[in-house]
């Protein structure tokens, strides 16, 4: 497909944040149980964990390093890039909408979706 861009010094501007490692496959639950990934389904409908890439000079709410909780649907579709610690998937989020925020990786991810099954339907 595309390579990723190749950068050396970005920053994000004003009061965005940055984030990667942004989380779409499958997972395990605390409980030990396997979901397959859920994305792109009603039972993905969900908030993701991610760790704080670059936050711009107006942030003062999380700071690079830190993982964030993010509501459903409120970052980016997300760009490859290349840093001197590799290839990331950079997408930038809405500093409104983090629900917790965390120093260390979260170890699991037990959120799930109260919302109802999107499939379709035969209503005929």
């Amino acid at each position: 497909m595309f390579n990723p861009v190749k950068v050396e010094n970005l920053r994000a501007l004003q009061d965005h944040v940055l984030v990667t490692e942004m989380n779409f496959a499958g997972r395990r639950l605390s409980s030990g149980i396997q979901l397959l990934s859920d994305d792109g389904s009603g039972a993905g409908i969900r908030p993701r964990w991610a760790q704080v890439y670059a936050v711009g000079p107006d942030q003062n709410t999380v700071a690079k390093g830190q993982w964030v909780l993010v509501s459903h649907g409120r970052w980016t579709r997300g760009v490859k890039i290349e840093d001197s610690a590799g290839e990331h998937t950079l997408r930038k989020i809405d500093p409104k909408d983090i629900l917790l925020v965390s120093d260390t990786e979260p170890a699991g991810d037990d959120t799930l979706s109260t919302a109802v099954q999107i499939d379709a339907k035969n209503r005929w």
